[in-house]
């Protein structure tokens, strides 16, 4: 029996799967999503190796599999900075759930996943309060990452669009 091997390119992937926490696979420069609700647009780096730049992103803890379990991230208010601590939890590679604590309060969301991967649902419980978010009408990139999905937030329909830059 011959010896195999597999080129560098087919071999893991990445060092750190935050590229995956922000619902996309493959060699991923740069996430560009559209604003909403008033927000600017936001713009997700990540190094070669996988691992997210974001701003005011700060004290990353990973397993030994690089998959984040803890990060912090300062944003600014009305009121001023506020920090919020986020917890993740994974689950076949997809994250299953987020939690984050930002002081005041807490709030968790719990994903379901379509048969390509990418997130039919999304739930929330925000200080008790319940709320159910449906992913819908996906359309991908050449890569296989969505570039564009329908939602209904707060009764509205709203379509999320993003731009996806890659490592050649």
């Amino acid at each position: 029996m011959a010896l195999m091997v597999i080129p560098f390119a087919m071999q893991a992937q990445t060092k750190f799967h935050d590229v995956e926490l922000n619902e996309a696979t493959g060699p991923v420069k740069s996430i560009t999503q559209a604003g909403m609700m008033g927000r600017g647009e936001q713009i997700v780096n990540f190094t070669q190796d996988g691992k997210m730049l974001a701003e005011g992103l700060s004290g990353q803890v990973y397993d030994d599999n690089g998959y984040l379990q803890k990060a912090e991230r300062e944003v600014e208010t009305p009121q001023g900075n506020m920090k919020i601590v986020t917890t993740y939890k994974w689950e076949n590679g997809k994250i299953k759930s987020q939690s984050m604590d930002f002081g005041q309060g807490s709030m968790t969301q719990v994903f379901k996943y379509n048969e390509k991967g990418a997130p039919a649902s999304m739930s929330m419980d925000m200080m008790g309060q319940q709320m159910e978010t449906p992913y819908t009408d996906y359309k991908y990139d050449d890569r296989g990452n969505w570039i564009s999905r329908k939602t209904s937030m707060m009764g509205r329909d709203i379509e999320q669009t993003r731009k996806i830059e890659y490592y050649e």
